[in-house]
Order: structure tokens, then sequence, then C-alpha cells
């Protein structure tokens, strides 16, 4: 259960959304009981009926910003910049008046230190500092930047999302790629899960009884970053900025110490619970990194049940509801998904597991 190949299975390109639900909730529901060991297929809407009265759901708040910048570096090739430490930048501008953080770019030839770019919008940049990989850059304009970049920034979708130019699609994605209690800019990922969610979903459950917490994790590219070691306990997993409020934290505590479920909505808001947990499942309020690798072997103190989307093969995100379930009936359970014409990653369709 530790090697990579443990985790791989073949899906048809077909059924890898490339655009979300039209209705939202109207999106298919694997319902996987761990305790009977069965399937049921529904829609998301059936979740408030499936949902415990007394549950416990907690969701990530997180909002993806517009972090892909397009321009021309001096020479006038082309380039591409992606924020992905938007937390780091805000706290820079504060504390400097620039907004700095790490970055990838992508270009023919990259840029050295000291390279300024011009990108859309106005936007001047100089590359700072180069480690492997990621550049750190610096954004003139202070403020302003902040307002060019949601004026000019593009979502920075999943690479086997595509658009081919499609200005409406595009268009589209900034308000489909969100979910609808999004608040917490910071984001280059939408926590997928909660894409299902609409406005009467959520009234529907508060109607049944069910209560919310809201909690932050700042989805970032790491969550992209394929898993490069045979054995997987050799990986290094990204590290993602969170906050949990003193208010969710007495929630959560809450619910454990009343025996009723804590229900996470994807996998970030399982990692930060989990991470936060102590022996009893409680958690501390707080600001930090989490960093937690979940996989087959570990064992769980605050989650109870999860929603989740379907994820790619040999990614992190798999053998964390393997973790949860186990790998063989993950992967049949995929299988099944598959013959069943599910649809599959963030656009895709989702699984309950309890």
């Amino acid at each position: 259960m530790y090697q990579l190949s443990d985790y791989d299975y073949d899906l048809p390109e077909k059924q890898i959304a490339q655009i979300p639900c039209r209705d939202r909730s109207g999106s298919k529901l694997l319902h996987i009981d761990r305790k009977n060991n069965t399937l049921g297929h529904h829609h998301f809407f059936d979740l408030a009926a499936i949902l415990q009265p007394n549950d416990l759901l907690v969701v990530n708040n997180t909002r993806v910003i517009p972090a892909r910048l397009l321009g021309k570096k001096v020479t006038g090739g082309r380039v591409e910049v992606l924020i992905i430490d938007f937390a780091g930048g805000v706290n820079a501008l504060e504390n400097t008046g620039f907004f700095q953080c790490d970055c990838l770019i992508k270009a023919s030839k990259n840029p050295k230190p000291g390279a300024v770019l011009h990108l859309d919008g106005g936007i001047k940049a100089e590359i700072i500092e180069v480690k492997q990989y990621i550049s750190h850059v610096r954004f003139f304009g202070g403020e302003s930047f902040l307002k060019a970049l949601k004026r000019s920034g593009h979502i920075p979708l999943p690479p086997y999302i595509r658009r081919e130019g499609d200005p409406d699609l595009t268009r589209e994605d900034k308000e489909t790629y969100q979910t609808v209690y999004s608040a917490a800019e910071g984001a280059v990922a939408a926590p997928t899960a909660g894409l299902h969610f609409t406005n009467p979903l959520i009234a529907d459950l508060g109607a049944r009884g069910v209560e919310i917490a809201n909690i932050t994790l700042h989805v970032g590219y790491g969550t992209f970053v394929p898993v490069r070691v045979e054995d997987i306990r050799e990986h290094q997993i990204h590290s993602e900025y969170y906050s949990v409020s003193p208010g969710a934290a007495q929630k959560i505590n809450r619910a454990k110490k009343n025996g009723r479920r804590v229900v996470a909505v994807g996998t970030t808001s399982v990692r930060t619970l989990e991470y936060l947990s102590d022996a009893g499942g409680c958690v501390a309020p707080g600001t930090g990194s989490c960093d937690l690798f979940i996989y087959p072997g570990y064992t769980f103190k605050c989650v109870d049940a999860m929603v989740t989307n379907f994820h790619l093969p040999k990614s992190t995100l798999l053998m964390l509801v393997s973790a949860f379930y186990t790998r063989e009936k993950m992967i049949q359970a995929y299988e099944t998904a598959i013959n069943e014409d599910y649809r599959f990653f963030s656009y895709g369709d989702a699984m309950f597991i309890e």
C-alpha cells in the first residue's frame, strides 16, 4: 500500500469534466457506507437527507485569486507568472509596501534575478531570486497592484481543464470555480468538493439541524505537483496556510465532546482538522502552515465523514481518501464510478464517505 503504482487507475478522457454541472447540486453523489461496505448512487442535493440532523459540516471558505498573469519580458519574449503564495505577498505588502512572493514563471527562457517583467494591466514586476523552479517576485504599485491583479489576472485552472481561448467559459470560470461561501482570498486552486453546494442546499441543511463551521486553508499549487517517488512515504507534501477562528474551533470541539459527527468538506478541510487535532479530536484555533501528508496507515482523530471529489491517479489526494477507507475498496469505488459514467476531477461529481 506504499507503492505509487498502488494508486493508479485508468480513466477514459471523456470522463474528465471540462465544465461544471449547470446546477451545482445536480451533480452525481456516490455514497460510500464504510460500516456496511455499500455504495449508493444519488445526486448532491440528496446530501441533506443523507446527513444526520446533528452533524457538523466543516467547510473551507478560501477564495481563488486570479493568480495567473500574462505579459512580456524586456526582450519582448512572452511570459506567464503564477502567484503561488498570495498570503505571503499580502504580509510583505503590509510590512514593506511591496507585494512580493514566490511565483512560477513560464517562458521560453526563464528570466534571471534582476529581470523586469511588464504584465497585463500595467503591472510591473522584478525577479528578486530564483531557487530551482520557484522565482521570488516583487510587484510594484503597492495597494494598486491588488486592484490591477483582480482586473487583469486569470483564474489558474488545473492543467487538465482546457479552455483553448474560449472567452465565454473563461469568464464564467471566475464564478463557477469558486464555492458559494468563499470569503478569504488566497487560494490558487478551488477546494472543489465545496463547488457542489448552493445557497438553497445550505438553507436546507440548516433547516434539518446540520451545523456549519468555516475554516480556511489556502490551496496551493503543490496540490498539482505529482508524486515522483515510488515509495510514497518518501514524498514531501506541500505546505499551505491555514486559519481556524476561536468560534470555529469551539463548534468543532463541542461536536466532538457531544459525540456528534464532524463531516469535512474536501481534503483541504480534512488535512487542516487532522493537523490541528489532539488525541481526542479537538482542535486549537490559530493560523500557520499545514504540511500533513495523510496516506494509508494514518489514524483519523477528528474527521468522522467526508465529502470529496474524484482525484487524479497517483495523487496525494487519492492516498488521503484511501487512508479513510482502504486502498483496495477505494480503487473499487472509483472503478464503479467510471462504469457508472461519473465525471471526474475539479468540475466533476462527488462522493460522501461515512
